[in-house]
């Protein structure tokens, strides 16, 4: 029989992960840009922070290690974790798959310990990105996807409410008008698709850097964007100014901010709100702005704040991400 699952996510992007053994529920943030599943665990010891769940394998019957493997992953912002792995039993929204691996973190960055909202990750790029060694192991979508109705799994993310992940299906009340099918170009592992145009407050549309990449990151707060998409954006910004000190651009906090249309796959402008672009204030009624420039020569990263604007379709069927704007 055909599955579906859905599961619903606190404002952090977190969700239940229900393992074997009732009294270890986790929670995890979905991050369509990595291919682990690591979740804190009681190899942390005593480290591990107050607020947190840690999983222990000893008292999960479906448990089983694997010996001699071992994961180490890093992300775009520094962060990180790395132990050791096991597979055991994972469902998500009702979605579940009996042998999962599960990499059970046995040390872990400062930033994951400060963050009380989550336990760890569920990552939901493409498997040969994945840093299990010796032999990299397939993501929970990768598992189940043969067993869903559509070997889909959507992202709806809203401002200031919870959001939700479906596996398996598409909710065509989420979004509206049809849906923009982009090719996603899999080779190093992510959501990752062209964007050479972008257009700002309904202007005309410009041109990005020539072969300006991106990908769709549900684990990245941000629009990292190409250099002359976020010099033009803030061109607009009365009394925006990059500062060295916070490491991008800002502005007064009252500032009105204008839209920003971004280029997916040459077939679809998707149009960020200006209102979603106010990140945070960094201090004396100054804002930081939620479109800074990515490194030079460097994907573009399409974070939360995109997706505040946009249904998004991850389709494993034939490696194609469907846009369009929330309903």
């Amino acid at each position: 029989m055909a599955a579906t699952g859905r599961a619903a996510t606190t404002k952090r992007r977190r969700v239940h992960l229900p393992r074997q053994d009732r009294s270890a529920d986790g929670q995890a943030g979905f991050d369509t840009g990595s291919a682990d599943l690591w979740v804190l665990s009681t190899g942390l010891g005593v480290s591990v922070a107050a607020g947190h769940g840690a999983y222990d394998p000893a008292k999960s019957a479906s448990f089983r290690p694997m010996n001699d493997s071992r994961f180490s992953i890093r992300y775009g912002d520094g962060s990180g974790a790395a132990g050791i792995v096991g597979t055991d039993a994972v469902d998500v929204g009702g979605a579940s798959f009996p042998n999962q691996a599960v990499e059970l973190a046995t040390a872990v960055s400062r930033q994951f310990m400060q963050d009380q909202s989550g336990d760890g990750l569920l990552g939901l790029a493409f498997s040969h990105l994945n840093t299990v060694r010796p032999q990299k192991q397939r993501t929970f979508f990768d598992n189940i996807k043969a067993s869903l109705a559509e070997p889909v799994f959507t992202a709806d993310l809203r401002k200031a409410a919870a959001g939700t992940y479906t596996f398996g299906s598409i909710d065509r009340s989420r979004f509206r008008g049809p849906l923009a099918w982009i090719p996603v170009n899999t080779t190093l592992g992510f959501w990752q698709f062209g964007s050479e145009r972008f257009a700002v407050n309904r202007g005309p549309v410009q041109a990005s850097t020539a072969g300006n990449q991106a990908v769709a990151d549900t684990g990245t707060t941000l629009i990292l964007a190409d250099a002359k998409v976020v010099t033009a954006y803030y061109a607009l910004v009365k009394g925006a100014q990059s500062s060295p000190q916070v490491g991008g651009f800002t502005f007064p906090c009252d500032a009105k901010l204008p839209d920003l249309e971004l280029d997916a796959g040459g077939v679809y402008m998707a149009k960020v709100s200006g209102n979603d672009m106010n990140y945070a204030e960094v201090g004396d009624g100054t804002c930081f702005g939620g479109v800074q420039a990515a490194p030079p020569g460097q994907l573009s990263i399409y974070g939360d704040i995109f997706f505040k604007s946009q249904f998004v379709v991850f389709n494993a069927g034939n490696d194609t991400l469907g846009m369009a704007a929330h309903a």
